[in-house]
C-alpha cells in the first residue's frame, strides 16, 4: 500500500479479512487455491496463487502485550485492527475497488514522508520494543528530513527494552535498515540517540560506511546490508564473531563479516590484472569483491576511482578456470588414499595459479609426476 501510493515498486501484498482463519482456509480451498497455516495461531494463513504466496490475516485486537509479543483476539472492526499497528503509514487499507481507508491520518503522513506512531509513542513502544528499530528503519526507507520528535524521545526513554528482544528480530530490522538507499542520516540519528550503542559494539566506523554507501550509489551496486554492517563494525575478528552469534546471522553472513574484520592486505588499487585474477581464484568472487569495496571505503579514493572500478569489473566478468586434476590422477601414480593426495594437488595447483592458469592438463600431469617423485 505505502509503495503503491508513492509510485514505487510494491513488495509483498498482505491481505486482511474479518473472517476467522478456519473460514479463510475453507474459502481458499473452495477457490482451488493452496492454503498453508503458516501462522494460524496468530490468525495468518498463506494463500498460494500461481506459485506466489499471499498472507491472509484475520483482523485482530490486542488483549495483552509483553514488550516482545501480544495476546490477541479476533475482531470484525477494521479500526480496531488499525489501532494495534505501529505507524500511521502502516494502518492504511485498500478495498478491492481501490478505495483507501485511513483511520489515523496515514495518508497525510505518507505525503509528508513522516513516520509517526499511532497514539502515544511510548505506549506503542512498550507493547513491542522492536518498534524502536522499526521507527528508524521506516524512516530510512520512507521518511524525509528530521524524525518525528515525540517518537524519537519515546525511543530514547525506552531503549533499554531492546535488550529483551531476540537476536533474530534485531538482525532482521538492522539489515533491512542498512538496505535502504541511503541509511546514513538515519544511522547518525540512531547514534546520537544512543540506539546503536544498545545493539552494536563500540568503536564503530561510521565514516567508512558513509564512503561505502557513496561508492554503491555512484556505481549502481547492490545495496548490500551485510557488507554495510561489516563496514560499520570495528576491525576485530572477536567482535565480529560475537556479534554474528548475538544476532544469529546466517553462516554466509557470519563468514562475510569475520572475513571483513580480518582484512586481506593483498587486495588493493595497485593490483595488476594478472595478480587480481590469482586472488579472485583463491578467494572467490564474493570475498574478493567484499575486500575490494571495503578497502576502497577505507581509502580517500573517489567513488568513481577508475583503477578500483576496473578491478571490480574484472571480478564480475572474469570466468575463473577449472583446475584439471583430482585425487584419481594422484592415485593413478600409485599414491595411496590419504593426506598426501591433498598435499600434492595443492602443490601443483599453486604452480598452475602462479603460471597464470596457462599450463594444460598434460603440463599438470607432468608436474604432478615430478612432485610425486620428490622425497618427503
Amino acid at each position: 500500500m505505502r509503495n503503491a501510493l508513492l509510485g514505487e515498486p510494491a513488495g509483498d501484498i498482505d491481505i486482511a479479512t474479518p473472517l476467522p482463519p478456519g473460514e479463510v482456509v475453507q474459502h481458499l480451498q473452495a477457490a482451488g487455491l493452496i492454503a498453508v497455516p503458516t501462522g494460524i495461531e496468530h490468525g495468518t494463513v498463506t494463500a498460494i496463487s500461481c506459485g506466489k504466496p499471499y498472507e491472509v490475516t484475520t483482523l485482530r485486537r490486542d488483549i495483552e502485550t509483553f514488550g516482545r509479543r501480544a495476546v490477541v483476539a479476533y475482531t470484525a472492526d477494521w479500526k480496531e485492527d488499525a489501532a494495534r499497528r505501529d505507524f500511521t503509514i502502516n494502518a492504511l487499507y485498500a478495498g478491492e475497488d481501490g478505495r483507501v481507508f485511513d483511520y489515523f491520518n496515514g495518508l497525510a503522513d505518507l505525503a509528508a514522508r513522516r513516520v509517526r506512531f499511532i497514539g502515544d509513542a511510548r505506549t506503542r513502544i512498550r507493547e513491542d520494543y522492536l518498534r524502536i528499530l522499526r521507527l528508524f528503519r521506516f524512516h530510512a526507507w520512507y521518511g524525509r528530513g528530521s524524525l518525528d520528535r515525540e517518537s524519537v524521545n519515546a525511543a530514547v526513554n525506552e531503549k533499554s527494552g531492546l535488550n529483551l528482544l531476540s537476536g533474530e528480530r534485531v538482525q532482521k530490522e538492522l539489515l533491512r535498515l542498512l538496505e535502504a538507499k541511503d541509511p546514513w542520516p538515519t544511522l547518525v540519528a540512531m547514534q546520537e540517540a544512543g540506539i546503536l550503542a544498545e545493539i552494536l559494539p563500540g568503536d564503530l566506523q561510521p565514516m567508512r560506511l558513509r564512503h561505502l554507501i557513496a561508492i554503491q550509489g555512484a556505481n549502481a551496486l547492490p545495496l548490500d546490508g551485510v557488507l554495510r554492517l561489516a563496514a560499520l563494525l570495528p576491525d576485530h575478528v572477536t567482535v565480529a564473531r560475537s556479534l554474528a552469534e548475538k544476532l544469529k546471522l546466517s553462516n554466509v553472513a557470519r563468514d562475510r563479516i569475520i572475513d571483513a574484520a580480518e582484512k586481506d592486505s593483498r587486495v588493493g588499487a595497485e593490483l595488476l590484472s594478472s595478480e587480481a585474477r590469482k586472488l579472485i581464484y583463491r578467494l572467490g568472487v564474493s570475498r574478493f569483491r567484499d575486500q575490494l569495496l571495503l578497502q576502497w571505503a577505507r581509502s580517500a579514493a573517489s567513488a568513481d576511482d577508475p583503477r578500483r572500478l576496473a578491478l571490480f569489473a574484472l571480478a564480475q566478468n572474469w570466468q575463473s578456470p577449472q583446475f584439471a586434476l583430482n585425487g584419481n590422477d594422484v592415485m593413478a601414480l600409485g599414491i595411496e588414499e590419504g593426506p598426501e593426495i591433498g598435499v600434492l594437488l595443492r602443490e601443483v595447483e599453486n604452480w598452475w595459479v602462479e603460471n597464470e592458469f596457462a599450463p594444460t592438463r598434460a603440463d599438470l600431469l607432468k608436474r604432478l609426476e615430478q612432485a610425486a617423485r620428490k622425497p618427503r
